[in-house]
């Protein structure tokens, strides 16, 4: 396992890249799909890596709390051939297993992960409603999957962003696995 910090190719401000990916629901998903929303999430995550499955409990109190009006969008990047455990079969399973509510894509040639700049699981990217970043970064406190977080980083940056307050600390790295990339 390699461990990396998240690092900054996006920059505040900087328009969220476009995609088209399929899925688990077997639909395609654009950009443009969630541009009802006052904000949009996306979290570049996996099945396997110990860092998400410590934030799974995270990720669906933010649905739970802001999926009516904050887009959350997973999307797996990682090579799928070389780590059969983030398939996308399994993506399906871990997201009946694990109750996601939320979209949960696949980013199988890796084109929208080197986009964003994700190099990490999880990497959040915080959009506001202009589909511009307000912030990249993790989603609490909590750096290892063991520690318990004592500050809910990803939801105080949402409540800023709904109620119009600028988020001073646009870029507090996440730490996580890195993405698999496809060996060429």
């Amino acid at each position: 396992m390699v461990l990396l910090e998240s690092q900054i190719k996006l920059k505040t401000g900087d328009i969220a890249p476009e995609f088209q990916l399929l899925g688990v629901d077997d639909k395609k998903h654009t950009l443009n799909d969630y541009s009802s929303y006052q904000g949009i999430l996306v979290i570049f995550m996996c099945n396997h890596c110990p860092y998400v499955k410590a934030k799974v409990d995270a990720l669906n109190e933010l649905y739970e709390k802001f999926g009516d009006k904050i887009a959350i969008i997973g999307i797996n990047s990682n090579d799928a051939k070389d780590y059969p455990e983030d398939s996308f079969e399994n993506m399906k399973k871990i997201v009946q297993e694990k109750n996601f509510k939320f979209d949960y894509l696949v980013d199988d040639i890796q084109e929208i992960a080197k986009k964003y700049g994700a190099i990490c699981t999880p990497d959040p990217f915080l959009f506001n409603n202009k589909k511009q970043l307000v912030f990249h970064g993790r989603i609490d406190n909590a750096m290892k999957p063991d520690d318990i977080a004592t500050e809910k980083t990803m939801i105080n940056n949402i409540k800023k962003l709904l109620v119009g307050e600028k988020i001073e600390k646009d870029f507090d790295p996440s730490i996580g696995c890195s993405i698999k990339w496809i060996e060429n």
